[in-house]
């Protein structure tokens, strides 16, 4: 049975029957940092690389160490990372027009009063989230990685959380 200390080595913690436990101030390891981003596209469906506007979330939230969350607060639009490539952006676009076409709307039962079923069924395949490692004040992404927001049903305003923490 070891003891468990504070990372600075200060005196044990309470022990809690055959283990310890650390009773310790979060605020004292860990910074946190939230923030919004706001979109509204010109077309139904865009993609849009907001690598930059996260990186400048990063350097806003004094994180060197951690983890990014950033994901779509909407249920028709989509967070992921791949390529920034206009060819793939249109591979994207033709895959999932395939998967999930847009008209004729009456083929959704969820288009009774909307017309926007396609967009959830591609949100479903891309993804709500994404979470990205941060070393050394970076985004640890592996190559041509970048972090994209898809629109599916735009042309209104919707957000993107992005959530920092970690030391």
């Amino acid at each position: 049975m070891g003891t468990l200390y504070k990372l600075d080595g200060w005196q044990p913690q309470a022990q809690l029957g055959e283990g310890y436990i650390a009773v310790v101030n979060c605020e004292d390891y860990m910074k946190t940092y939230r923030k919004e981003l706001w979109f509204e596209t010109k077309k139904r469906r865009e993609l849009i690389n907001i690598t930059p506007l996260v990186q400048k979330c990063l350097a806003e939230s004094g994180v060197r160490e951690g983890l990014v969350l950033v994901n779509a607060m909407h249920i028709t639009a989509s967070v992921f990372i791949n390529d920034d490539e206009p060819g793939l952006h249109q591979d994207f676009e033709d895959w999932l027009e395939g998967l999930a076409p847009e008209k004729p709307y009456s083929r959704y039962r969820h288009n009774t009063h909307e017309d926007n079923a396609d967009a959830h069924l591609k949100r479903t395949l891309m993804g709500r989230e994404v979470v990205v490692a941060v070393t050394e004040g970076r985004l640890d992404f592996g190559p041509w990685e970048q972090i994209f927001y898809g629109e599916f049903d735009g042309q209104r305003r919707k957000r993107t959380l992005v959530k920092i923490i970690g030391q």
